[in-house]
């Protein structure tokens, strides 16, 4: 047929942007990780709950184990990064904000490229993202 043009295979500027940043994201939070658990397994840092005592608290159920390990929910792992057992969390969050990250990106890019809609989409991404992320759209748990 003339005229009509074969859809592209290739990836867009905008999913490119989105991969690099994702992968970049993905191996800072693995490294992360790696290095946290590293320092936890050697003792390099103390725990917030002792090797000794840990196996008690396997049986619990997410809310038994907040109380009776005196832990508040939420966000409140950021204060206890001292602790050998919640400095993993760092690599934790990385992994899962950088997505939050690679929609932030490529929006510039969109608006450049009058993809006007797609703009408003990753946007709107962000914002049910981040507030979910922060706790104000908990559902369930």
């Amino acid at each position: 047929m003339v005229g009509k043009s074969e859809p592209s295979l290739e990836a867009g500027p905008e999913q490119l942007l989105y991969a690099s940043i994702l992968q970049k994201g993905m191996y800072l939070g693995i490294a992360i990780l790696f290095i946290t658990f590293t320092m936890y397994a050697l003792g390099i840092m103390k725990p917030y709950i002792p090797l000794d005592k840990i196996s008690t608290y396997w049986g619990m159920n997410v809310h038994e184990y907040l109380h009776n390990a005196n832990i508040k929910g939420g966000w409140s792992w950021l204060s206890m990064l001292q602790y050998g057992d919640f400095i993993n969390f760092i690599g934790i969050a990385i992994l899962a904000g950088v997505t939050i990250i690679c929609y932030l990106v490529i929006v510039p890019l969109l608006l450049k490229n009058n993809d006007k809609v797609y703009a408003a989409m990753a946007l709107l991404e962000v914002i049910i993202l981040s507030l979910a992320a922060s706790g104000i759209l908990a559902v369930g748990h």
